[in-house]
């Protein structure tokens, strides 16, 4: 099967599509899936992809070979504990190993990491979804976030961004989301009741205090935006700045709501998803669509830092599945 696996070490390493071994028959609690689609996230980059840069040779050698988080695809075996999932059924969802192999034509994944198809998206959209979406629906409710709280999503344009805005309309809060001057017209039109220009400067002053401050872009600390964070309101990140990774836990020692998210793959947080999808209220926002072969730009729009949504990567045609 075509998969994508990195090629070289140190400074220059590239990402390749190659010919690799099947996966092989799934686990009792696993589906094997043909993956349809994929999607990049920062995480790909940040974590997997400098791994190479760090890797001698002999290290490289032993990484876990595939990437990819994000899938969706359809269901083409499952395991002997399997009951919910049948051959044919369309599936998203994602894992969070070191490496997942979602950018394979087939790939293993546990039955408590995926869901049914949102019957409304494609694949393509649906497989921008579940790393982004689940990290947004799971900061909300570790900032306890309901009807009426005030909500400031700094990132708003992103991939995390676009749906935390989306998500925290639908539990009926105040957002504003903070991202450039050419993107206000997208976050206000995904829900946000005020929008936050951060070029016209420092955005951290003067915009009142909020229930949830959630840094999606990884640039902020507690600290730095104390100003934005109302009296026993949250302060949450998705760590991927040092500021945030060593501030949030002194925060949280002098005794003030502060936490870096960690995104856990779950099947009931995946169906919520699809619940406020059918219900209209949840949609995909999509940067850019690149095909398997080109895996390496798709890396690269990413690592810009300026995709409005997502990064999706089409691994096969659009299919024919039970709930397509």
């Amino acid at each position: 099967m075509k998969a994508v696996m990195i090629s070289g070490w140190g400074r220059n390493p590239r990402l390749v599509v190659r010919e690799m071994p099947e996966p092989g028959e799934p686990g009792p609690d696993d589906v094997l899936v043909r993956v349809q689609a994929a999607s990049v996230n920062p995480k790909d980059w940040k974590l997997n992809y400098h791994l190479a840069l760090l890797a001698t040779p002999a290290l490289s050698r032993r990484l876990p070979p595939l990437f990819g988080d994000d899938l969706a695809g359809t269901v083409i075996a499952t395991g002997s504990h399997v009951s919910d999932f049948e051959v044919g059924d369309a599936v998203y969802g994602m894992d969070m190993n070191l490496r997942t192999a979602s950018l394979a034509e087939r790939t293993r994944i546990s039955q408590f990491r995926i869901a049914k198809k949102p019957v409304s998206l494609s694949f393509r959209e649906a497989a921008a979804m579940p790393l982004a979406a689940l990290t947004a629906l799971q900061g909300m409710r570790k900032g306890g976030i309901k009807a009426g709280s005030k909500v400031l999503i700094i990132g708003a344009s992103g991939g995390v961004g676009t749906f935390a805005v989306q998500i925290a309309k639908a539990l009926g809060a105040q957002v504003a989301g903070v991202c450039s001057g050419k993107n206000t017209e997208l976050v206000r039109n995904l829900g946000a009741d005020e929008v936050i220009d951060y070029t016209l400067g420092d955005y951290r002053h003067g915009n009142g205090a909020f229930d949830l401050v959630f840094d999606v872009a990884a640039n902020e600390s507690p600290r730095g935006c104390a100003d934005l964070t109302a009296p026993g309101g949250w302060f949450i990140s998705t760590g991927g700045h040092a500021r945030s990774m060593l501030g949030t836990p002194i925060h949280r020692m002098l005794g003030r709501n502060a936490a870096n998210i960690m995104v856990a793959p779950r099947r009931r947080d995946l169906e919520t998803l699809s619940a406020l999808v059918d219900d209209g209220k949840l949609r995909p926002v999509i940067d850019s669509e690149f095909d398997l072969a080109d895996i390496e730009q798709a890396y690269q729009r990413s690592r810009t830092g300026r995709c409005r949504g997502k990064v999706v990567v089409g691994v096969a045609e659009e299919g024919v599945a039970r709930n397509a």
